[in-house]
């Protein structure tokens, strides 16, 4: 068999299937690529079981042929050559000879039949997205997914199909993030859950190309132009997240996001590193925040203008949780509703774009005395 291919159309597709490929793994079988012509087009796989990554491109070669390849070799080789024709021959001792204008480089190539089957997703249930609606939600949710693998419905994000629109929802039970797409209408409620890996994955894939998500029970597929990522979905029941929502948070305050995110950022090198604690003592036209250091014996406090309407509030939060929530929201102001010390706080951008939403929550802490 032999092939032709420019370094850089290979060394693209290639990167695009890598991050499938796991650094460690009880089976060497997944350190490979499979390679697989047919009729004339290419199509490289790689999967770590839990997600997979396939892409294609037409060729020019002499016979079919479906081969696995040692992945990182060829990877790194292919980025190391610089933009040139490489020739691909096989040879027959199991070795795939390479050759460019200036050198010869042979690696070994081994049966795919212990490769494991990429999952097919059925076409009948599907969506169409662009990559940077897709991305924006992923981007402004995927960060409050939890770490806990008690709880494994927690560790993906939530898809949630309604007529409201497409939620995309996360949380640790720490704080929780709704953002809705409300172009993405269904008459049918539907729940899939994507775990972290694949989010992390996937954000990196996406950019302004519409995207074709397909769905079974089992698994999710994501079509983005020529390359296809799969991943596997948690089989668990989320959480009836909407119940922890509060309904009652009648005082807000209104506050520029730059400034306060500001000051967080300097609190969290007061706060005590066990507690992670800061405190908000909310005034009519004055929000102070406060952290100290136990430990070390400093501590610190600002002022920052603000709106309020309600009665004056201390209440504590976990310093790098609101870090993480201010970080998150793309706006200029934001309003914290509050109902007491000890009840959930709602954040919420000032102004969205009309056809999104976006939630963020956050559980107080209670305050050292």
């Amino acid at each position: 068999m032999e092939f032709k291919v420019n370094s850089k159309v290979l060394e693209k597709l290639l990167s695009h299937i890598i991050p499938a490929v796991p650094n460690r793994t009880p089976m060497p079988i997944l350190e490979n690529f499979l390679f697989e012509i047919n009729g004339g087009v290419l199509h490289v796989s790689a999967t770590d079981l839990e997600i997979a990554l396939v892409s294609s491109i037409d060729i020019s070669a002499d016979e079919d042929i479906k081969m696995v390849i040692p992945a990182r070799l060829l990877y790194d080789v292919i980025r190391s050559l610089g933009d040139t024709q490489i020739n691909f021959e096989t040879e027959k001792n199991s070795k795939l000879r390479l050759s460019t204008d200036n050198g010869v480089y042979n690696i070994s190539f081994s049966s795919p039949e212990d490769f494991p089957t990429i999952p097919s997703v059925p076409k009948e249930k599907s969506i169409k997205i662009s990559g940077n609606n897709l991305k924006k939600a992923i981007d402004q949710t995927s960060f409050a997914m939890s770490k806990e693998d008690m709880r494994p419905a927690m560790t993906g994000t939530l898809l949630e199909f309604s007529d409201e629109g497409l939620r995309f929802v996360a949380t640790d039970g720490h704080r929780l993030v709704k953002y809705i797409n409300k172009e993405l209408q269904t008459k049918e409620e539907e729940q899939y859950i994507i775990p972290e890996r694949a989010i992390s994955v996937l954000s990196k894939l996406l950019d302004e190309k519409e995207v074709k998500i397909y769905f079974s029970k089992t698994n999710i597929s994501f079509h983005i132009g020529e390359l296809e990522f799969i991943s596997r979905l948690i089989g668990e029941k989320y959480p009836a997240y909407n119940s922890v929502i509060p309904l009652e948070n009648e005082n807000e305050m209104k506050i520029k996001t730059a400034e306060i995110l500001s000051t967080i950022k300097r609190m969290n090198l007061f706060s005590t590193s066990s507690s992670k604690q800061v405190k908000f003592s909310i005034d009519s036209n004055k929000l102070e925040v406060a952290a100290e250091d136990i430990d070390h014996g400093s501590n610190a406090k600002e002022n920052i203008e603000c709106t309020y309407s309600g009665d004056p509030m201390v209440i504590g939060f976990n310093t790098n949780y609101v870090h993480d929530i201010l970080s998150h929201i793309d706006n200029e102001e934001i309003i914290f509703k509050l109902h007491s010390p000890t009840k959930a706080c709602i954040i919420e951008p000032v102004k969205t774009n009309e056809n999104e939403e976006l939630m963020l929550l956050l559980m107080p802490v209670r305050l050292n005395n």
